[in-house]
């Protein structure tokens, strides 16, 4: 138990020396970002809005985690609408999809920062019945506050890859507890509760990965309908979620290996890099515009940059093709299920560690294709690009394979409404609420 409490210690005095580097953090994403200097307050606890109902929280780290929830988000309106949901975000990013998908439907605002007294402030001020985190968000200090206000929290749709496994086994004792201290855990794969009930020494059910269930919404088809009319009738290729220093490979090995007519969409995964990526086309000579233009794309274009949030359907909507980013250098991929769910065909390289099977489904299904680097991107792109046959396939091979893994939602409603049961018997025992007569 010593150990325990200095291992507790250790770790808050670390976030305590760490403090004048989070207010350096912001101020350096803000350079690319102004956002980040927005409710700075929110990160250390004091918020401005509130709400009197019942208050279902859910923490979504950024746009993948926001999106993946939008269905879980759906379920809990309808059958708790005496309820209020209260979406916490880390990132500017996550905060704005949350405002674009849901608007004054749920609350938002940033998550604080792991300091006890700035978690402390979070909890007293919304008072949450439950806690929902998502995916692999796992703050000792938070958990061990909602613990101690017994306020159960689950850890849903929850992914652990081998390395952040690794991460977390430097501080076994530490990590035990916070796990113990969740009042479920519930796991995306096989491989992820096997690492998850190692790491925890606890049971850890399967219940799916909820980015299967999300829905291509028919207002980004009609979008990517648009989209496409502006293209044209060329070959699109979409570069999807693209990170800093794939775009560059790919556009020099489409430089050796010309394909007549090809319009390449580039959509970076971050907002911050549009006009780095810009000036990057530019440097190639290629010919761009720009997604904020909305103009008729010209003949003469070879690249549309996507410098918009939260259309990733759209563009899915409109390629005939679409690669992965994230996955051509060791950034471990992007959510690839929504493509699928589009009907898009889809090249992926070989780092894809965070979204492991998915991928691997994806690549059995006949929904993907592996590629090895830039080069073999290109020469695959050729061959698919004169078989639109192999196209239509790997396209319905996609929404079939999203269809067969449909349920995480299911499963996820089920441990919510546990948890809200046993959150309800803990306020009529404490005599906060009172019982039935």
């Amino acid at each position: 138990m010593k150990k325990l409490i200095d291992s507790k210690y250790a770790y808050t005095a670390l976030l305590w020396l760490l403090l004048p580097y989070a207010f350096f953090h912001l101020y350096w994403r803000s350079r690319k970002q102004p956002e980040y200097l927005e409710h700075v307050d929110e990160r250390f606890g004091r918020y401005d809005v509130s709400c009197d109902k019942p208050v279902i929280w859910l923490h979504t780290v950024s746009v993948g985690e926001t999106r993946a929830a939008v269905t879980l988000v759906q379920n809990l309106r309808a059958r708790y609408p005496d309820h209020q949901i209260l979406l916490s975000h880390t990132t500017p990013t996550g905060r704005a999809a949350g405002e674009q998908l849901f608007g004054d439907d749920v609350i938002r605002v940033y998550l604080p920062y792991d300091y006890p007294f700035a978690v402390k402030r979070f909890l007293r001020h919304f008072r949450p019945r439950i806690g929902v985190l998502l995916e692999t968000e796992i703050w000792f200090n938070l958990i061990h506050a909602c613990h101690a206000e017994a306020i159960p929290v689950l850890l849903l749709n929850a992914r652990l890859s081998e390395k952040s496994a690794r991460s977390y086994a430097r501080f076994p004792r530490l990590a035990r507890m916070s796990l113990h201290e969740l009042f479920l855990i519930s796991a995306q794969t096989e491989d992820d509760a096997t690492r998850l009930a190692s790491l925890a020494n606890r049971a850890v059910p399967v219940m799916g990965n909820l980015k299967f269930d999300i829905t291509p919404p028919a207002a980004m088809l009609e979008l990517g309908r648009h989209f496409r009319a502006l293209f044209g009738k060329r070959p699109v290729l979409l570069l999807a979620s693209t990170r800093e220093g794939e775009e560059e490979l790919l556009l020099d090995a489409m430089r050796k290996q010309q394909i007549e007519h090809l319009l390449v969409v580039i959509v970076p995964r971050h907002p911050q890099r549009f006009d780095e990526v810009a000036s990057l086309v530019e440097k190639h000579g290629l010919h761009m515009q720009r997604r904020s233009s909305n103009e008729t794309i010209s003949l003469h274009t070879q690249v549309v940059l996507g410098d918009s949030m939260g259309e990733m359907f759209a563009y899915y909507a409109s390629c005939d093709l679409a690669f992965i980013g994230g996955s051509l250098l060791p950034f471990g991929g992007q959510n690839l299920i929504e493509a699928c769910a589009a009907g898009t065909p889809l090249l992926i390289g070989m780092h894809t560690y965070n979204f492991e099977q998915a991928a691997e489904l994806a690549v059995a299904n006949g929904a993907a294709i592996r590629v090895a680097h830039a080069a073999d991107l290109v020469k695959q792109l050729d061959i698919l690009m004169r078989d639109s046959t192999q196209l239509n396939n790997m396209g319905e091979a996609g929404k079939q394979f999203v269809s067969n893994n449909r349920g995480a939602t299911k499963h996820a409603m089920a441990h919510i409404a546990l948890a809200l049961d046993h959150a309800l018997y803990n306020k009529i025992v404490s005599g906060q609420v009172k019982s039935a007569p």
